[in-house]
């Protein structure tokens, strides 16, 4: 599976890199919506791991610049975050578009569930 992870975190993105990669996926991080933005628009990926809270440029704006300029794309984005979803948020995400809204992995078991959630939706 190719993998695109959007998060402003470094540690985040090291510690996402190693997970899917002992699992031998391909994962490319990068820690700016805008990055990673422009390589949706280049590239294929199955998958697009998307941090919504970074500075300067959120979530949010890629999700709306991303339907706005690849729109076929948001299918295979999964929003990733340590904080609660309301159901109000979640729906209103779901209906813009993206695959389904996960918790922020943190431990093999998380990869597990996450890659089981995306294989049955």
């Amino acid at each position: 599976m190719k993998i695109l992870h959007i998060d402003d975190s470094p540690e985040i993105c090291e510690f996402y890199e190693d997970m899917f990669t002992a699992d031998s996926h391909s994962i490319r991080s990068v820690n700016s919506g805008k990055e990673g933005l422009e390589l949706v628009v280049k590239n294929d990926y199955d998958l697009i791991l998307l941090d919504m809270y970074m500075p300067e440029y959120s979530g949010m704006l890629f999700l709306h610049d991303l339907k706005e300029k690849r729109p076929s794309e948001l299918k295979k984005v999964v929003v990733v975050s340590v904080l609660k979803f309301n159901e109000i948020e979640v729906k209103e995400l779901l209906r813009f578009g993206v695959h389904s809204v996960e918790p922020k992995l943190s431990n093999l078991q998380s990869l597990v569930d996450l890659q089981r959630n995306i294989l049955i939706k």
